[in-house]
């Protein structure tokens, strides 16, 4: 693959344009963004359990700081790392409410930002916390078992894409088998290259054009 590579960049200064294009502006946001999406998937996995904790915890007696930091030690990460934090951050002398405020701004996503609004809220105006943590542990897993019916439905579009993505190829490698002399002047000939680069980038063009259609945000 890297001598395919440096084939292609020594070639013709042709061909760094688009891959300057790709490296420079599509691949790095690409590789933040699907580590951030990856964290908040992990992060929304474990947070109804953390919930759990604090309403057992509360309704068994215990204080709400002593609820996070059993999480803090026991929970899955990154929910662990991010009620670690919250605790950290009581510890310098901020409040509890204040603690869990900073969350929204580290796990930018609406369950979060309610389950800082909750606590804000009993911990100025009082309230049964235990119920309200219970309505919000329930909205969650109904809003993952949403998640789930969609990912069902959305799995046929997928693999018409995924085939559509394949075909080119597919094809191109059945050519290549019955006949070599036909096709390799797609890589032994100038006007070629910069036919499999054009190809290449409306490809990935495609492909991502594909996905964005296919993706179902809740």
């Amino acid at each position: 693959m890297g001598a395919f590579l440096l084939f292609f960049i020594t070639a013709s200064p042709v061909y760094l344009i688009p891959g300057a294009l790709v490296g420079g502006l599509g691949l790095p946001n690409w590789v933040l963004s699907y580590l951030c999406k990856r964290r908040l998937k992990q992060f929304l996995e474990e947070f109804p359990n953390a919930v759990d904790v604090i309403i057992r915890g509360i309704k068994a007696g215990l204080p709400l700081g002593d609820c996070l930091r059993i999480i803090a030690s026991e929970a899955s990460e990154p929910v662990k790392t991010e009620f670690r934090l919250i605790v950290e951050t009581q510890s310098l002398g901020l409040s509890i409410s204040e603690s869990i405020e900073r969350i929204v701004d580290r796990v930018p996503i609406p369950e979060a930002n309610f389950f800082s609004i909750v606590i804000s809220i009993q911990q100025k105006a009082g309230g049964n916390l235990s119920e309200a943590l219970g309505n919000l542990s329930r909205v969650l897993r109904e809003r993952k078992k949403m998640q789930i019916k969609v990912k069902a439905m959305s799995a046929e579009a997928k693999a018409s894409a995924g085939i559509i993505g394949s075909l080119p190829f597919i094809v191109g490698t059945l050519v290549y088998v019955s006949s070599p002399k036909y096709i390799e002047l797609l890589w032994i000939t100038s006007t070629g290259r910069m036919v499999l680069a054009v190809c290449g980038f409306w490809m990935f063009i495609g492909i991502m054009s594909m996905k964005k259609m296919i993706a179902f945000d809740m």
